[in-house]
C-alpha cells in the first residue's frame, strides 16, 4: 500500500511442538492488505487441521481494502464464510466437535482492530509498556472475572483449558474486538496458546523490545520448545512503522488503546465448551 502512512515488518513461525504428532495451528500474513491472523484449531486430524486452515484460507481471498471500515466488512464475510465450511465438515464428521480459535490484527491507514474468539492473544508493545489485548474466552477467565476463583487458584484451575468460544461452533462466529489508533513502533504479538502456557509476558516483552520481528519469532518457538512445547506453537509479530517517522524508536511513542465492544450474543459461554 504506497499511499498508506504505516509500514510494517513482519516474522511469523509455527512449530508442532514436542507432544503432538501434527501442527493445528494456521497462520496469515498478508502485509499489503493489512491483514495477519493465528487460528489454533480442536478436534485433531481433519478436524482441527481443517478448521484453521479453513479460516486463513478463507481469509486470505480478502483482496486490497479502500478503507478500514471496508477491511473489517471483508473480513468478517470471510470469516463468516470460514465458519460455515467448518460447520459442514462437523456434519461429515458425524456432529464431531470442529473449531479453532482466532485472532486477527486489521490495520488500514492509522487505524487497527484485534478480533478473537477464543484464548490465543494479541498483545501489543508501545511506548515500553508491554499489555495484553484481547481477553480470553475461557472458563477460568470468566470465573477470575465474577471473582468466583483467585489468581493463585486460576494457576491451578482443573478445567483451565475450558474455552468458551470458537470458529465454526455455535450458529454463527462469536468475536470480541478492540480498536484504536497506530503509534509509530507499535510491535503486535500474534500467538496461539502453546506460546502462553511456557512464556511469561514479562519475556515475551524482553525478546519483542530487542529483536527483529523474525528473529522475536524464532527467538519464542526456540523457548518454548525448550521448556517441553506441550501444545503446537504459532508466533506472528507486527513492527509498524510510520513512512514520515523514519526508523523504529519505541521509546518516542506514546498513546492509548480504543474501546472495546463485541459480535455475536454474549451468552455463548452456556452453550458449548470444549477442551483446547
Amino acid at each position: 500500500m504506497i499511499d498508506a502512512a504505516f509500514m510494517f515488518e513482519t516474522g511469523a513461525a509455527s512449530d508442532t511442538g514436542r507432544v503432538r504428532n501434527h501442527n493445528e495451528d494456521s497462520y496469515l500474513v498478508q502485509d499489503d492488505a493489512g491483514v495477519w491472523v493465528v487460528a489454533d484449531g480442536m478436534g485433531g486430524h481433519q478436524a482441527g487441521d481443517f478448521a484453521s486452515k479453513a479460516i486463513v484460507d478463507s481469509i486470505a481471498s480478502i483482496g486490497r481494502p479502500v478503507s478500514a471500515p471496508d477491511l473489517q466488512a471483508r473480513f468478517m464475510d470471510r470469516l463468516l464464510k470460514a465458519h460455515r465450511t467448518i460447520q459442514a465438515q462437523s456434519a461429515r464428521l458425524n456432529g464431531a466437535t470442529v473449531g479453532a480459535t482466532l485472532v486477527a490484527l486489521l490495520a488500514h491507514d492509522k487505524h487497527f482492530a484485534c478480533i478473537w474468539s477464543g484464548d490465543s492473544r494479541i498483545y501489543l508493545l508501545r511506548a515500553g509498556q508491554f499489555a495484553q489485548v484481547t481477553v480470553d474466552h475461557t472458563e477460568v477467565n470468566e470465573l477470575l472475572q465474577t471473582g468466583a476463583i483467585t489468581p493463585e487458584q486460576a494457576e491451578t484451575w482443573p478445567r483451565k483449558n475450558v474455552i468458551t468460544r470458537a470458529i465454526g461452533v455455535h450458529d454463527r462466529p462469536m468475536t470480541d474486538e478492540r480498536n484504536g489508533a497506530l503509534m509509530h513502533g507499535d510491535v503486535f504479538l500474534l500467538c496461539s496458546d502453546g506460546l502462553t502456557e511456557h512464556v511469561a509476558d514479562a519475556e515475551m516483552a524482553d525478546t519483542l523490545g530487542r529483536q527483529s520481528a523474525q528473529d522475536a519469532c524464532n527467538a519464542l518457538i526456540e523457548l518454548t520448545l525448550s521448556r517441553g512445547a506441550r501444545d503446537n506453537v504459532t508466533v506472528v509479530v507486527v513492527h509498524c512503522l510510520d513512512r514520515q517517522a523514519g526508523q523504529y524508536d519505541a521509546g518516542a511513542i506514546s498513546g492509548s488503546l480504543g474501546h472495546s465492544h463485541g459480535h455475536g450474543a454474549g451468552h455463548g459461554h452456556d452453550e458449548w465448551h470444549v477442551e483446547a
